[in-house]
C-alpha cells in the first residue's frame, strides 16, 4: 500500500532535477519534462542501519509519471491520464497490485504546477520557508498530515533553483532521503513509459 509519505515525496520529486551546467543562467525554465536516477536511503529506529533503494523516474507534464524502483525490489508506480496504478515484478514478469490507497495522489498534484514553474511558495497543503538561499522548508498545514510528515527540506542547485535532494521526516527518527542525479530536462518522452511497467 502506498503511503501518504510515499505519494507527497513521489511528486515532490517533479519540481526540477537536472545538474547546474545544464541550465543556462536565464529565469526558470518551464518544465514539461523530467528524468532522472535516485538513490534513496530509508532509516527507521527498527532498523539497524538505513536501507538503500536505487531507480529512475520520469515526468511529463501536467500529469504523467513513471516512478520506477531497480533495487531491492523491481516496482512501477505509473500515473497517467487520471489513473494510478503500481507493478512488482514476480520472476519475468510484472504483477499489478490492487488496492493502494492512492486516492491522496490527486490532492497533491494540484501543488505540482506552481512548483514546476520554479515557484515554491505557501500552498494550502504546505507552508515554505526558504533557508540559506538554497534549502526550502516545507511543513504541512493540516493536523492529520503533520502526523504523518512533520517536514519536507527540498536542496536547491546553485544558482539554477533547481533539485539536488529531497529529505522527507516522518517524525521521530525516521525519515526518507533522495539524491538525484543524471537529470534530463525537457526531452519527449514516449507515452508508453507512463502505461506500460
Amino acid at each position: 500500500m502506498i503511503r501518504w509519505a510515499s505519494i507527497v515525496f513521489s511528486l515532490l520529486i517533479c519540481v526540477s532535477l537536472v545538474q547546474a551546467k545544464d541550465i543556462p543562467e536565464q529565469p526558470p525554465l518551464r518544465v514539461e519534462s523530467v528524468q532522472a536516477d535516485f538513490t534513496q536511503e530509508k532509516q527507521l529506529p527498527i532498523l539497524a542501519r538505513p536501507l538503500f533503494s536505487k531507480g529512475r523516474f520520469l515526468f511529463q507534464a501536467p500529469d504523467s509519471l513513471r516512478w520506477e524502483y531497480f533495487s531491492p525490489v523491481h516496482t512501477v508506480l505509473l500515473m497517467y491520464n487520471g489513473g494510478i496504478c503500481k507493478f512488482v515484478q514476480h520472476g519475468d514478469r510484472f504483477v499489478e497490485e490492487q488496492g493502494m490507497g492512492v486516492d491522496s495522489m490527486h490532492i497533491v498534484l494540484q501543488e505540482i504546477t506552481g512548483w514546476l514553474d520554479g515557484e515554491i511558495t505557501d500552498t494550502p497543503t504546505f507552508k515554505a520557508h526558504v533557508k540559506d538561499n538554497n534549502l526550502i522548508i516545507l511543513t504541512p498545514r493540516e493536523a492529520a498530515l503533520a502526523n504523518i510528515i512533520s517536514s519536507i527540506e527540498l536542496k536547491l542547485l546553485d544558482r539554477t533553483g533547481l533539485m539536488e535532494s529531497v529529505t522527507l521526516y516522518e517524525g521521530g527518527d525516521s525519515l526518507t532521503r533522495m539524491v538525484f542525479s543524471a537529470g534530463i530536462l525537457n526531452e519527449n518522452i514516449p507515452a508508453r513509459l507512463f502505461t506500460e511497467p
